[in-house]
């Protein structure tokens, strides 16, 4: 199969796209034809060492966690799908070597669930590890009906589908990003504010009791603007500074959850949730995806088609 592909660590340059054998498919788990691949800041972290000393690695490393694309063939006692099914997945496994940016990959059962028809292949490449990445600090905020939450990255792929998943929920949502993206904020139903100095002061002016909850999406230091903002500052959850526990918050890494999933796949069916790509390339350009990943100013997602 073609597949992209590390043979060491380091950056976009060191991506190949070769020749690798088909995954082997285990019982429990469904072989996929992909169809398009999500592009995640954590592909290229991984992909240059960074979380070594986390989780093990090994090569050749065909990146990439997030699917979309079509039962190929299942292995011994699956029930649940069956040839010719659409799905899409959080392909997490036991140790990170083959993922998704290839034409084949091999996945478990817990990992997936169906893909709406109506939803499309890049949408639904785009919407797992956001979505439940989104999903999952919502609920560890304990966002709720009448709630004020301030949304961090707002604009990027996490932050837009948690702006949407909180409004969905009944909540008031302030969200931080460029003045280029306050229009796309308000059209999720946000009420946008430029990151930078002197935040606190823009978000009192839209409220001045402060918010209570934050989801930090983003880093960059945060916390303290968050701490001084939050009520009860255990509802401040972040997934980019294990420290925001300093101030009495919480550090999130996503899991895999198949029911997560099929909740995000029904409001995604029934048009309650919408998956924001700004770029869609393929897969022989997935250095040009990693580069704009890691620039950081994309609107939504960064999508690879693959067939």
């Amino acid at each position: 199969m073609k597949a992209i592909a590390l043979h060491r660590y380091g950056g976009p340059d060191e991506l190949r796209e070769e020749e690798l054998p088909e995954p082997r498919v285990a019982p429990g788990e469904v072989l996929i034809r992909v169809r398009a691949a999500g592009v995640n800041p954590v592909d290229w972290k991984i992909g240059a060492g960074a979380l070594d000393a986390l989780m093990e690695v090994r090569f050749p490393l065909v990146p990439g966690w997030d699917v979309s694309g079509v039962v190929e063939s299942v292995g011994l006692d699956v029930r649940e799908f069956e040839p010719g099914d659409e799905v899409l997945g959080y392909l997490r496994k036991d140790w990170t070597q083959a993922g998704t940016y290839a034409e084949l990959v091999s996945a478990h059962v817990r990992l997936i669930t169906h893909k709406p028809p109506s939803l499309g292949w890049a949408e639904a490449a785009g919407l797992p590890l956001a979505g439940l990445t989104a999903l999952q600090a919502l609920r560890r905020a304990r966002v709720g009906s009448g709630d004020t939450v301030l949304v961090h990255a707002a604009a990027g792929g996490v932050g837009s589908l948690g702006t949407q998943l909180a409004v969905l929920r009944g909540a008031r949502v302030i969200g931080t990003a460029s003045p280029r993206n306050h229009d796309f904020l308000r059209g999720l139903g946000a009420e946008p504010v430029e990151y930078g100095d002197e935040l606190e002061e823009r978000v009192r002016a839209l409220a001045p009791r402060g918010v209570d909850a934050a989801l930090d999406f983003v880093g960059e230091n945060t916390r303290d603007v968050c701490a001084s903002l939050v009520h009860d500052t255990a509802r401040i959850v972040s997934i980019a500074d294990p420290g925001v526990s300093e101030v009495g918050g919480s550090y999130l890494w996503v899991r895999p959850d198949a029911d997560d999933l099929a909740e995000l796949a029904r409001l995604a069916a029934e048009d309650r949730l919408t998956v924001p790509v700004e770029h869609t390339l393929p897969l022989s350009s997935a250095a040009e995806a990693w580069r704009r990943s890691a620039a950081g100013r994309t609107r939504g997602k960064i999508v690879l088609t693959v067939s």
